[in-house]
This record gives C-alpha cells, sequence and structure tokens, in this order.
C-alpha cells in the first residue's frame, strides 16, 4: 500500500522504517523545511529501545547518547539536598538505556531510512477526503495526491487529528504545567554528565552539558499561560519565563539572560491527548497524535517507537486489510499506553511539587534512591515495561 505518514520526529520515520521493510510504500510529510536537530534530552529506554535494536540502532545511540552520573537536586545556594546516583537507571534495565537528545534520536531513526522513503519537507497536510477505496490528499504547495492510508505522527497538536478527527481541545487533557526548554553554547558552571535540577513550590529549572560546549535548560512550572490563540513566539516565551523565574533565586537570572541569545524556545503545555479511538477508515494516529503520556513522562520517544512498530506489524499481517489492522494496533497497545499515562499523571505533581512540603518530599525520596537495594526495587518498578513486543514475519 502507499501511505501518507504525516510527521518527521520519532513516530514517523519508525513507521515508515517498518512500513518499508513490509513491502509497503510510505511517504513522509513534514511541516519543517528540514529536519529538526537538538532538543531537550530524552530518557530512552524499554520496548522502543528494543524497537531501536531491532533496526541496528543501538550502537549509534549509545555512541550519540549520554551516560548520566548523577541527578542532583540543589538549593538556592548550590548546595546538594537531593539526589541519586544516575547509574540504577542503566542497572535496572541491564544496560537498555541511554540519555539523548530528542533531534539526535530523530536524525539516527530517519538517516535509516536511506533513499528508500520519499520525504516532502515544508509542507503540510490542508485536506483529507477519503472514500472505499482511498484518501484524496490536499497539500499547502504541493499537488493533490491519492493514498491508500494515512497516517497521523505529528505530535501533540496534531494536524491530521484536527482534520480527521476534530479539534485537539476534544481529546486535550493538560496537567496544569507549563515546559520550556532551550539550548546555548559557553554557559558556565558545566557539571558533566550531571543532571542539575533547583526547585522552588510549583518551579523546577533544571540543566546538562552536553557536546561542544552546549547546555540544556529545561524549566517546569505549575500555571497555564499558553495564548489562547496558539503557541506563543520566542519573544513571548522569553517574556513568560523571565515573569516566572527572575526572582527564583539560584542561577535562574543568569540563565534566563543566557537565554535572550536564543533563536529558539520549545514552550508548551503539559498535557495528554485521550481519544476513545486512533483510527477514523483509512486514517490513524500514532505516538503523541495518538495518545501523548505529556513530556514529563520520560518515556515518550520510545512508546512512539514501540507503537509505530505494532502499528506497521498489524498492516503487515492483515494483508491489506486496513481495518483488521487497525483493531488489532489498538487492542494490543491500549492497556499498555492508558497505564503509562495514569503514571505519568502521578509522575507530574512530583516533578514540581506545589507546595515546600511536597518539595520537601520530593528531595527526601531522591535521597532514598541513594541507597542501592531500594534504588534498583524502585527503578525496577518504575522502568519495567509490561508489554510483550510482537514478532512479525517478513
Amino acid at each position: 500500500m502507499k501511505i501518507l505518514i504525516s510527521g518527521c520526529g520519532i513516530a514517523g520515520p519508525t513507521l515508515a522504517y517498518w512500513l518499508a521493510h513490509h513491502g509497503h510504500t510510505p511517504v513522509i510529510i513534514e511541516y519543517a523545511p528540514q529536519l529538526r536537530t537538538g532538543g531537550y534530552v530524552v530518557d530512552f529506554w524499554g520496548r522502543g529501545f528494543d524497537v531501536a535494536d531491532r533496526m541496528g540502532l543501538v550502537p549509534r545511540l549509545k555512541r550519540t547518547g549520554y551516560d548520566i552520573a548523577e541527578v542532583r537536586i540543589v538549593d538556592a545556594r548550590g548546595r546538594r539536598v537531593g539526589g541519586f546516583d544516575a547509574k540504577v537507571f542503566s542497572e535496572a534495565t541491564d544496560g537498555r538505556y541511554t540519555s539523548i537528545a530528542r533531534g539526535d534520536l530523530a536524525a539516527a531513526i530517519y538517516g535509516s531510512l536511506g533513499d528508500r522513503v520519499e520525504t516532502l519537507f515544508g509542507d503540510s497536510i490542508v485536506a483529507i477526503a477519503q472514500d472505499d477505496a482511498g484518501v484524496d490528499v490536499a497539500f499547502e504547495h504541493a499537488p493533490s495526491r491519492r493514498f491508500d492510508l494515512v497516517i497521523g505522527a505529528d505530535g501533540l497538536h496534531s494536524n491530521v487529528r484536527r482534520l480527521a478527527f476534530g479539534e485537539q481541545a476534544r481529546f486535550e487533557k493538560p496537567l496544569g504545567y507549563t515546559v520550556a526548554a532551550f539550548e546555548t553554547s559557553g554557559y558556565r558552571p558545566r557539571d558533566e554528565l550531571i543532571y542539575m535540577g533547583y526547585g522552588l513550590p510549583g518551579k523546577q529549572v533544571a540543566r546538562f552539558s552536553m557536546r561542544d560546549d552546549a547546555t540544556m535548560f529545561l524549566f517546569v512550572f505549575a500555571s497555564d499561560v499558553m495564548p489562547a490563540d496558539g503557541l506563543p513566539d520566542v519573544a513571548e516565551s522569553r517574556r513568560i519565563l523571565h515573569a516566572a523565574f527572575d526572582d527564583a533565586g539560584w542561577e535562574c537570572a543568569q540563565i534566563l539572560q543566557a537565554m535572550e541569545d536564543c533563536d529558539t524556545i520549545y514552550f508548551d503545555r503539559v498535557s495528554q491527548i485521550r481519544m476513545d479511538a486512533w483510527s477514523s477508515g483509512r486514517v490513524a494516529l500514532v505516538g503523541d497524535a495518538a495518545a501523548c503520556p505529556s513530556l514529563l513522562a520520560g518515556e515518550g520517544s520510545a512508546l512512539a517507537m514501540t507503537e509505530a512498530y505494532v502499528l506497521a506489524g498489524e498492516l503487515h499481517a492483515a494483508d491489506g486489510d486496513h481495518r483488521a489492522a487497525f483493531a488489532a494496533y489498538e487492542r494490543r497497545l491500549r492497556a499498555f499506553i492508558d497505564g503509562k499515562q495514569r503514571d505519568a499523571a502521578k509522575f507530574a505533581g512530583s516533578f514540581a511539587p506545589r507546595t515546600a512540603f511536597g518539595l520537601f518530599l520530593r528531595n527526601q525520596f531522591s535521597k532514598l534512591l541513594a541507597i542501592p537495594p531500594l534504588a534498583r526495587w524502585a527503578m525496577r518498578r518504575s522502568l519495567s515495561d509490561k508489554f510483550v513486543l510482537p514478532e512479525y514475519a517478513r
């Protein structure tokens, strides 16, 4: 089948890889003019790691990723008030874990496609019209084309979901937090391989030193300050972050000064997407477009790869019957993904506790993870994926 995939992040290229592997002809369309680079650092493990292994990507991901040595929580004076040795992540997953810039993960997946998959950069879908035999797709720039199926792999703010299922507000569940991330060069101090975090009630800022003298910053705060008409531009993002963190203490003023030189700032609310069905006729959703667990879940990229692998496999197993394939795809994954979303909603409150007492408890609990037996028990429970990755015949 000829299958259009909207989105060239994590889920889209993974889906394209496995569709091509099974003999289909995927085409990717991406709004950005080129592959997105950089981005915040994600923790990568679980069944998505297994999918990457089956794609032969793990050696590259290990080289490109980071083996974080320590998670350190500090107070306004930079004194350690919590944290733990991060090797517990690797121990709990038998070494199948890395922390990697999202853009580096996306580049590795996209690079695995070679020249097998056509990609339309700098364009977007403006209309979808499906019938019993296929889907007519109109683009903003390219001429209209016809496909057998259309898959939305275009993230939390999915264009395909809006066109085929309805407005985002019907499916989005905000968790009450806003997140921002940006990267700068030359920031000091540098604490190599240490994820450094500082919190106030309802606010959390963290930094992580990356290669080539770069530093990534992540802000999370308990509010929803998103403009009613969409995502804020860079100037508005700067204004909001200054209002929230200028007087927060620690290195916040210095970090925000470094932000002034950034041309790109990731800024969004922390939300989940919850839908009764992930498909409608010949259109289906995958990754965050179907069931975003939220950025704070920590496993979104790996889950997106898992979903893409299963969707491609079920389309192959159903031998062209997209209705049977979409039903099997959702049947296999629904309980697993629902559980991940429930866990992520609980975790959001502990990431940036809203009260001083909650912050104190979070910091004290983090110290308990310095006790090896307790850390191994807690992390194995937290990082274990109770889902068996299916095998699909080629």
